[in-house]
């Protein structure tokens, strides 16, 4: 048996060797290919062997992921046969599972637990990727067979999961340049082999220059307005850099910004922090690239692709699919939220302002004093303060809370599960468990930040769900978050924004955790971007009533429930400062659809074009868009492009939808519940979402709802 590994790799060789070895099956030690059957770990309910897998185990298992991928289509495309949905649209989409599986468990690392060996992978493999599934898309043989079915449709007894297959496959091919000439695919091929790349790089950058932003503090006074805890953290943080006793290290990744801006009372570590994030992404990397080359290169490269395939522009393209399906709905949408929302945030300014005179202090509202005195204004106007909070919301009662929650209004229940293996120490493994004892899948929780984590949130997939031969491969999914770690042997304490992230995370674990469909590609979360986030978001609403909110919220130190008046007090305050919230997400919104509807493939300069995009909307000075382009990793390297507005699209669904509980008297009433289940949650893309959602709710959405949500009425 011929095999490489990284180690064994003599200097000079070609990098492109590991990935090209095809070694024979099975390959002992390498837990990815230990068994002919993709998947097949041999550990309880087939979670992934984390503990046993190494960077060195992934070029082998790509090559061989590759390679019968490769067989499995050339299967289709030479078979004699006459093309049928049997022989043709079902194969393929069974095909490339071991190269799937691959795929996912190795980016799955690559944005939680990345180091250079992966990093290095990761820029090898996303362009022979890219590669491999342009090569099915692509085939002119391939497409014929699809087509062929496609056109006999009419003639064919499909029930409506087949029919949904077909129409989605045709449509997939046709997206994918199927029709192209030989000139155009070739041409596409480069595209997508590009922009792989380019994603990877970004990526990359950010990370490496999110970790660079430090802010040290020497003397105690730097260190007022920090709760104990985030000083402690601080502190930890400080003495793992080998720093002496009697320094405080806080960067990007432990507090966060916002915590960091709430809460430091010295204006000069504000400003620097919040520098240091808007700063990031125009560090020349070590090719001399920095972020906003790449965000210029990849929307000219994606308005290109565009144009070649037929549309306007990216924007055409992408939406085409979503629910919205043309820029114009999505611009109509922003711009009915954007007055409102800057007449709100300027209201809030001039509290913020009186704030600061009332302290005798005299300098302008800046940016990053917002959340500072938003902080003050919030404690004098509703009492409500941080520090009295955090010690009622402790990690584990909040996770308890949101189990709650799905046992109530979904019948599952989570079961720990510690001797499943884990990729990081201190993620946490659960089996999902139906209202009747069966099985419905793996969850796992990566709740802390860390140095080889990239920031922010997200739920994914490391197995999807499909149904084969009667057998239902159930899904095995992580929700990630990004935490300040405890210290001093306190538990982990929330704040409010913290407990609402987990609860929307939550909404997608659900999501992908209770879908039955038979094909993978329609299952689970594989719906569309302002489709996607209506489970999550929705999700946050049960977060904070008050009957849940009460009933989780409990002391970390004595397990004494949160007094009734702080509850009320929350609830309170829950319209106050979303003219800032909504301002900054609607900015960064808007500049992400402007780049996505240019009609050329000129490179724009990236700052004059950000400049440019939010000067035009007017963008109030004390506020910064939430993303500006060097950093919006978002639609540069996390699959949001032309899509950043899914979020308020959807919270326009999940604001009618929470509001179909209200009215019925009972957050948790069974027959709705059980209408959302069946309909949103279990059904992934086998219906058109607007069709789904007028199954649950009986009707379109309404807007009045967002607009009272967010004081825009």
């Amino acid at each position: 048996m011929t095999t490489t590994t990284l180690d064994s790799k003599p200097t000079g060789a070609d990098p492109a060797a590991d990935f090209d070895t095809v070694p024979e099956l099975p390959v002992p030690g390498n837990p990815l290919l230990e068994s002919h059957v993709p998947g097949d770990f041999g550990t309880p309910f087939g979670a992934v062997p984390f503990d046993r897998i190494r960077p060195e185990h992934f070029p082998p298992a790509f090559a061989v992921g590759i390679a019968q991928q490769r067989a499995e289509i050339e299967a289709v495309r030479s078979n004699p046969e006459p093309p049928t949905f049997e022989n043709t649209v079902v194969p393929l989409e069974r095909c490339g599972l071991r190269l799937r599986r691959t795929r996912d468990i190795f980016f799955h690392l690559r944005s939680c637990d990345t180091n250079p060996a992966i990093q290095a992978m990761a820029r090898e493999v996303a362009p022979r990727l890219a590669k491999e599934f342009d090569d099915v898309l692509l085939d002119p043989r391939i497409y014929a067979r699809i087509e062929a079915v496609w056109n006999a449709r009419g003639e064919l007894d499909l029930d409506g999961e087949d029919a949904r297959l077909l129409s989605e496959t045709h449509r997939d091919f046709v997206r994918g340049g199927a029709g192209l000439d030989d000139a155009g695919r070739e041409q596409l091929r480069r595209i997508h082999q590009e922009l792989a790349g380019l994603s990877v790089r970004f990526a990359e950058n950010l990370l490496a220059e999110t970790a660079e932003v430090q802010i040290w503090v020497d003397d105690e006074a730097g260190l007022d307005g920090f709760p104990e805890a985030m000083r402690e953290s601080a502190a930890e943080a400080a003495k793992a850099h080998d720093a002496p006793q009697g320094r405080w290290l806080f960067t990007l990744q432990d507090p966060g910004l916002g915590p960091f801006l709430r809460h430091a009372a010295d204006r000069e570590l504000r400003r620097r922090m919040f520098e240091g994030y808007i700063g990031r992404g125009r560090k020349a990397a070590e090719d001399g690239v920095d972020n906003r080359a790449i965000a210029a290169r990849t929307a000219a490269l994606r308005q290109r692709r565009a144009r070649l395939l037929g549309y306007p522009s990216h924007a055409h393209y992408v939406l085409e699919n979503n629910m919205a399906q043309t820029p114009e709905r999505v611009e109509e949408l922003l711009q009915r939220l954007w007055t409102p929302a800057l007449r709100r945030a300027e209201a809030e300014a001039e509290d913020l302002r009186e704030r600061i005179a009332a302290e005798g202090a005299d300098f302008e509202l800046e940016p990053w004093d917002w959340r500072y005195y938003a902080e003050k204004v919030r404690r004098r106007k509703y009492d409500l303060d941080d520090a009295e909070l955090r010690p009622y919301l402790p990690l584990d009662r909040v996770w308890a809370g949101a189990f709650e929650v799905a046992r109530r209004l979904l019948g599952v229940r989570f079961e720990p599960r510690p001797e499943l293996p884990v990729w990081y120490e201190g993620v946490r493994a659960y089996e999902v468990l139906d209202g009747d004892g069966s099985h419905l899948g793996l969850f796992y929780a990566d709740e802390f930040a860390r140095p080889s984590k990239r920031a922010g949130a997200w739920m994914d997939d490391l197995r999807p769900q499909w149904i084969e031969n009667g057998v239902d491969t159930r899904p095995h999914v992580v929700c990630v978050l990004n935490l300040p770690r405890p210290v001093g042997g306190r538990p982990a304490l929330l704040d409010l924004t913290q407990v609402e992230t987990l609860f929307h995370e939550f909404g997608h674990v659900l999501h992908g955790l209770l879908t039955r469909v038979r094909y993978r590609s329609m299952s689970g979360t594989s719906v569309p971007r302002d489709f996607v986030e209506l489970p999550s978001q929705v999700m946050e609403n049960w977060a904070l009533a008050r009957d849940v909110i009460a009933d989780y919220a409990g002391h970390h130190e004595t397990g004494a429930p949160m007094p009734a008046e702080l509850v009320n007090r929350i609830r309170a305050s829950s319209l106050f400062n979303q003219g800032f919230k909504t301002v900054e997400y609607l900015a960064a919104a808007f500049l992400d659809l402007a780049w996505h509807r240019l009609e050329d493939d000129e490179e724009r300069d990236v700052d004059g074009f950000d400049a440019e995009t939010l000067g035009g909307l007017g963008v109030p000075r004390e506020i910064v868009v939430r993303y500006r382009s060097p950093y919006f990793a978002h639609i540069f390297s996390g699959g949001y492009s032309a899509g950043y507005y899914s979020y308020i699209w959807a919270e326009v669904l999940d604001a009618d939808a929470f509001e179909a509980f209200k009215e019925t008297g009972d957050l948790f009433d069974p027959q709705l519940a059980q209408r959302w289940r069946d309909h949103v949650l279990e059904r992934g893309f086998t219906v058109p979402p607007d069709q789904l959602y007028r199954q649950f709710r009986g009707a379109d959405p309404k807007i009045e709802p967002l607009l009272e949500r967010r004081g825009l009425a």
